[in-house]
């Protein structure tokens, strides 16, 4: 890109709305958009930690949302779907000083004041992080503020290090026990043990050697900090916790064995040492004092054995027998909801339970690269032992979570996140920390042809297990088995495939009417309006299919969709599975009928102009009106008189029944010649479109003698414009574009009035259409639409090893083999360039008795008989919303409610809801490998 010179630019921020008094001019809105974009993708080459931006407020519409509208940056997606014009046509005022107030907590904008972000705000909807020299720009031409400088930090380990600006620093609260005080500290979580004794001695005027500074979670003692290089982020300290200041004095508190306030000390170390036998369910030392942990969970047994509570989550050690487990909550570390609702559901699956309190440290591979070198699996071990020895007191999973930031920087802050994201990094991690194959094997993959799907399938599940054996394939991988067909030579590709969950769409009921007007691309008949109703998160495949069945298309026919904006053709709506919600209700769309399909073959688009407004021969563009017309040419190099006989056979239907008897004379230029009309007597003005079975003849005496209308060739901007002759060949690709110039001949002869009004998709009436309602859908529709064949889009193609192409095969999934624990993932909430949307449908699942064996192709013997046992669930709309989960505890057989920290029983009856997100099942064991409908067991623990 080339720079826009911008010396003209007036220092001291006199620029436009500066109050400077240079005598250059301003930058226009084009030239400041230039330069910021230039200046972002100079920070974006520069990523490095330290590198300093700053938030500037877009929320509501604000001062950079402004600034958006009036360069035309980000208005053309955001507001008009691509078809507005550019900013200076819009009349957009250029915005005043910046304005940051409104995301600052409490509005303070006074100088000297340490300015805070309000909370939970989003990056791309409140706020824009802008580049030290952009932001220094944007300060020149229009002043304002206040500034609010972050910095870049590095987060993640290995090659899961990711760059991100840290928006909301630490906050800690210091508490002084000298006089009671509590004041805050703001420091960057990458800041080291060290710089933060230095600032609180700074702040309290405390000498350095005489200072200790405590973790003081949830205002009790967990650990002393010890001066380090450590960061506070590895120290796990978390928002908004507090911190306590000691002060040595002669007599120190640990050799008096009591703190500054006269309370006796509980040295615990933040986490202590670790051996590989407590970490991983074995006997755990603490204080002295030894905890087990017995756990049995045959068919029939209960999870009530006696468990010692090692570490409560606190900090404190003590020793206390609890008759339940699995009954405690998860404090809230921050929007750490959706967390806490994955985690609630994995620790009450009963393998998982019954793997994790067993010692399985030798299952713990620290040498995978494709691994956390088994620290996640140690810190969900390490939660999943206190949930279940705590009885209900709340845990606060600091240390998991500061294992998460570190392996998975996505994770990190205090934003919220996708629940189902969370188990599907939290699956995939466990598997790879606990992966018993220390060395995974190459395996070529086979070209199979012909084979049985059982030998296939099973070796492909041999060649899964060589490389991937853990716990979690055990019990939560099945296989799926995948087909691709090739539509040009049908070959056939088969797969075998592992998944630990499914992803199930939701079968949309909701409805919206479309009008589309259908015109004949063979010039049979005239252009009808059609009004049908479609689903409204359906894609342009069903619009098809309805506006063919409204229009009674016959078979071998097609429907070419496309939107019509300022009388072009804007887009060909060509992919099938494009989502309806990507057209407007007042967009205008259109359809070309076809015989044949039209892949492949050359279009030839024809759109209207007025004559009286259009000065070709002095390059002036004209003025269009109407609805393009669409036809295919099938030659390979059409000439001129191809494009002319194919404009006539477009236009024939608006030819008027009273046609003008037309003169010709040639042209000594060789285009073909304009007539004088002489209009029939006979009409006396009363002109109507010619009757269709008049076509064939007429078509025959048009190709006979030239033609009297003007074509011209033009380009895909419509911004030049060429004569077209008889005897021109025209190669312009796999689309022609001409301009059929309208005289006051042409509108005598045709009637163009058939081309224009056209129809907006929602066509508004004098009364309001009723809506319709989402009605609720089974768990087994959703299933079955998953398993439904469907295309794959233009953007994930296959390459036919037949065809040595990428074609746009059909793909369709069968369940081959199901595990132990299925988890079913509904897709409620939707992205795509236009929307973004949740799905609140309700969805009927069964809770007892999901019977599958009839989606299931390899009959094994094994049930396919399913029960629910857990749920995460959530509540609101995009970029927020709450995260809970409810869960049974199986040896109870009663279910409870986890919101967070909060826990409390819930009746099966009030679990199934439209808030329900991720289902959680186990397999049902027979008594018999028969499939039948006697009495059944659960497996681990019915």
């Amino acid at each position: 890109m080339t720079m826009i010179d911008s010396s003209c630019l007036m220092e001291n921020g006199g620029g436009v709305g500066g109050g400077g008094g240079g005598s250059c001019l301003p930058c226009t809105p084009e030239e400041e958009k230039q330069i910021v974009e230039e200046l972002n993708r100079e920070a974006e080459r520069d990523l490095k930690e330290g590198n300093l931006y700053f938030v500037v407020s877009s929320r509501d519409l604000r001062w950079f949302s402004k600034w958006e509208r009036y360069v035309g940056q980000g208005f053309i997606d955001n507001l008009d779907n691509g078809k507005s014009l550019e900013s200076q046509d819009l009349d957009v005022e250029r915005p005043g000083p910046i304005d940051n107030s409104d995301i600052i907590e409490g509005g303070s904008v006074n100088e000297g004041d340490e300015l805070e972000l309000v909370r939970a705000l989003l990056e791309g909807k409140d706020y824009v992080l802008v580049p030290k020299k952009a932001w220094e720009k944007l300060v020149q031409w229009y002043k304002g503020g206040p500034t609010l400088p972050r910095k870049m930090i590095s987060q993640g380990v290995f090659n899961r290090k990711q760059f991100n600006v840290e928006v909301y620093p630490l906050r800690l609260k210091l508490i002084d026990p000298r006089d009671d005080s509590e004041s805050t500290i703001r420091i960057s979580k990458k800041a080291s043990l060290q710089e933060l004794y230095e600032r609180v001695c700074s702040d309290r005027r405390v000498e350095r050697e005489k200072a200790s500074i405590w973790d003081y979670f949830n205002k009790q003692k967990s650990s002393q900090l010890s001066d380090s290089n450590q960061t506070l982020e590895e120290l796990n300290l978390q928002m908004d916790q507090e911190i306590l200041l000691e002060l040595k004095e002669d007599s120190s508190p640990s050799q008096s064995g009591k703190d500054s306030t006269g309370n006796e000390l509980a040295v615990v170390t933040l986490e202590p040492p670790r051996s590989p036998v407590s970490i991983a369910g074995g006997p755990v030392m603490s204080n002295g004092h030894s905890s087990s942990y017995s756990l049995n969970l045959q068919p029939g047994s209960a999870l009530n054995s006696s468990f010692a509570d090692v570490d409560n989550g606190f900090g404190a050690s003590s020793v206390r027998r609890v008759e339940k487990g699995g009954l405690a909550g998860l404090q809230n570390m921050g929007n750490t909801c959706f967390m806490n609702s994955s985690l609630q559901c994995l620790v009450h699956t009963p393998q998982l339970v019954e793997y994790f309190l067993q010692d399985y440290s030798e299952e713990i591979n620290t040498q995978n690269p494709l691994g956390m070198h088994g620290e996640l699996a140690l810190a969900f071990g390490d939660l999943l032992r206190k949930l279940w020895s705590s009885g209900r007191t709340a845990v606060a999973p600091r240390v998991f979570k500061g294992k998460l930031a570190l392996f998975a920087p996505q994770f990190s802050g205090y934003n919220q996140h996708d629940s189902q994201e969370l188990l599907a990094f939290l699956l995939d991690g466990l598997h790879e920390d606990l992966n018993r194959v220390k060395q995974k094997p190459y395996i070529e993959m086979k070209d199979w042809s012909g084979e049985p799907d059982e030998e296939i399938a099973d070796e492909c599940w041999r060649n899964h297990k060589a490389r991937n054996d853990s716990v979690i394939v055990d019990v939560c991988q099945g296989q799926y088995k995948s087909t691709l067909v090739c539509p040009i030579c049908s070959k056939i590709s088969i797969t075998f495939d592992p998944f630990m969950y499914l992803s199930l769409p939701l079968p949309s009921t909701v409805t919206r009417s479309m009008t589309v007007t259908v015109f004949y691309g063979d010039g049979s008949g005239l252009p009808m309006p059609y009004t049908i109703s479609v689903l409204k998160h359906g894609n342009c495949r069903d619009l098809s299919q309805a506006l063919g069945t409204a229009c009674c298309l016959k078979g071998g026919e097609s429907l070419l969709l496309a939107e019509v904006f300022d009388h072009k053709i804007y887009r060909l709506l060509e992919n099938p599975f494009e989502p309806l919600v990507s057209i407007k209700d007042e967009d205008r769309i259109v359809a070309y009928r076809f015989s044949g399909k039209g892949t492949g073959r050359r279009k030839l688009e024809i759109i209207h102009r007025d004559k009286s407004t259009l000065e070709l021969l002095k390059g002036n563009v004209g003025k269009s009106f109407g609805t393009p017309l669409i036809t295919y040419m099938d030659d390979d190099s059409p000439t001129g008189a191809d494009i002319y006989l194919a404009a006539c056979k477009l236009l024939s239907p608006l030819k008027r029944a009273c046609s003008p008897t037309m003169a010709h004379t040639g042209k000594e230029n060789g285009s073909l010649s304009e007539a004088n009309a002489e209009t029939s007597s006979s009409c006396n003005g009363q002109c109507e479109p010619r009757d269709q079975s008049m076509g064939d003849t007429e078509l025959e005496d048009t190709s006979s003698r030239e033609l009297s209308f003007q074509l011209f060739l033009t380009d895909d901007r419509y911004s030049s414009c060429k004569p077209i002759f008889k005897d021109s060949v025209i190669n312009s690709g796999n689309q022609i574009k001409v301009v059929f110039e309208w005289t006051e001949k042409e509108q005598k002869l045709y009637d163009s009035s058939y081309l224009k009004d056209l129809p907006e998709v929602y066509h508004k009436t004098g009364y309001t259409a009723k809506k319709t309602r989402q009605e609720a859908v089974s768990l087994f529709s959703c299933l079955e639409a998953f398993l439904t064949e469907e295309p794959l889009g233009p953007d994930d193609m296959w390459y036919c090893p037949s065809c040595k192409e990428h074609r746009q095969a059909t793909k369709k999934l069968d369940l081959w083999m199901l595990p132990d624990i299925l988890v079913f993932h509904l897709k409620r909430f939707s992205y795509s360039r236009y929307l973004k949307n949740k799905l609140d449908t309700f969805v009927d699942f069964p809770i007892h008795n999901l019977d599958l064996s009839k989606y299931v192709k390899k009959k094994d013997g094994h049930s396919f008989t399913y029960e629910l046992f857990a749920i995460s669930n959530h509540y609101g709309g995009l970029g927020g919303g709450h995260y809970t989960a409810f869960a049974k505890l199986i040896d109870e057989n009663r279910w409870y409610s986890f919101d967070d920290s909060r826990v409390s029983p819930v009746n099966e009856d009030d679990i199934k809801t439209s808030a329900a997100y991720v289902l959680f099942y186990q397999r049902v064991r027979t008594e018999s490998k028969a499939e039948s409908g006697e009495t059944s067991q659960v497996q681990a623990g019915s």
